[in-house]
């Protein structure tokens, strides 16, 4: 498949270069909403649209379904529907990260994939700043004088004496390096691609008015120890690759200073939370955050819920009352461009994984 066919799969073969089917299966752990389905058929006049719970039953046929919009699928679940769906050309990941739609079935039958870059970026940048700023005025230690009824001013720091590490440089990994910039962070980041450029589109998705990133370095991803080394916060927005599986390490974690943090707002699994916990329970970090976990949602047994200086989020850092707008209104901006024969945005790279 060319580069032109694979970013332009339409147009569909309904009326009006329409597809004639559109599968739907849930996205962020919502219903559709009326308003979302009048959107997706104005935006696809005369498409049929097929709906797909959880457990991957569709209530219609699937034979001439050419796109599917894809929420949080198990792979195995997806594969089923995807043998189902012989006329599928393009999938539409609801999802920042596409781990679980770049399976060996997708990947051969060359589907075109996009994904929802830019959709999630203000909401988890604002979750990392409140973090770094409850960490640098000590906010859980002040709650916990509260509840002890202990008057104990303590000494706080400044943001701009801060070292935020940003790895990964893609959109919540600028949004993130926008708002430590606001707040007078010093920032650095490491980034696969070296080129700066903004990438995705400035339409439904992204969201470009955070503000400017001031970055101190932008290094490749070998020179990660050199981050680790300097950083007082380091922030995962990195997608799930086989390179950056179990990338907070043993080794990594001594590489960093003492007294640092974790943010993960990734996946779990760029962390290796044994050696996390080992960790803080041995006071060689400062603390961390965690939103996403190698297991979800989290057993109530787990014994994350007793690490010291853990703090534990439900997978939320994504949320806010905006976001299923934008994530629609992303989704109806490329199905009119599929029907044009326009390039999609947010195009998957396969070979890349994001």
């Amino acid at each position: 498949m060319t580069d032109a066919a694979a970013r332009a799969p339409g147009p569909g073969s309904g009326p009006g270069g329409a597809p004639p089917a559109i599968a739907l299966t849930p996205i962020l752990a919502a219903r559709y909403r009326t308003r979302d389905l009048d959107a997706i058929r104005a935006a696809a006049p005369g498409a049929r649209l097929v709906t797909i719970g959880f457990d991957g039953h569709p209530d219609g046929p699937l034979d001439d379904v050419e796109i599917m919009l894809r929420g949080r699928l198990p792979a195995e679940i997806f594969d089923r529907i995807l043998a189902r769906a012989p006329a599928l050309r393009w999938v539409h990941s609801a999802t920042a990260g596409v781990e679980r739609v770049l399976t060996p079935a997708s990947r051969a039958r060359g589907l075109v994939i996009t994904n929802a870059r830019g959709v999630f970026s203000r909401p988890i940048a604002e979750y990392v700043m409140l973090m770094i700023l409850s960490s640098a005025r000590r906010l859980p230690e002040l709650l916990e004088l509260q509840a002890e009824r202990t008057w104990q001013p303590l000494e706080a720091r400044e943001l701009r004496d801060v070292t935020v590490g940003i790895v990964g440089l893609g959109s919540i990994g600028r949004a993130v390096g926008a708002l430590a910039t606001a707040f007078g962070c010093r920032v650095m980041a490491t980034r696969r691609r070296p080129e700066s450029g903004a990438e995705g589109h400035n339409g439904a998705g992204d969201e470009p008015f955070l503000g400017t990133v001031m970055l101190d370095r932008v290094l490749p991803p070998e020179q990660l120890p050199e981050l680790l080394a300097e950083c007082d916060f380091v922030v995962l927005a990195a997608p799930l690759t086989d390179d950056t599986r179990g990338l907070i390490s043993d080794e990594a974690i001594a590489r960093m200073k003492p007294g640092a943090w974790v943010i993960n707002v990734a996946r779990g699994e760029l962390v290796d939370e044994r050696a996390l916990t080992r960790a803080l329970r041995e006071g060689r970090l400062g603390g961390a955050v965690l939103d996403t976990f190698l297991e979800e949602p989290l057993p109530s047994a787990s014994p994350l819920y007793d690490v010291p200086n853990l703090i534990i989020t439900p997978h939320t850092a994504w949320s806010s009352a905006r976001v299923l707008d934008r994530s629609v209104d992303l989704f109806c901006e490329n199905l009119r461009r599929y029907a044009d024969g326009r390039p999609l945005v947010n195009v998957v790279d396969p070979s890349a994984g994001y």
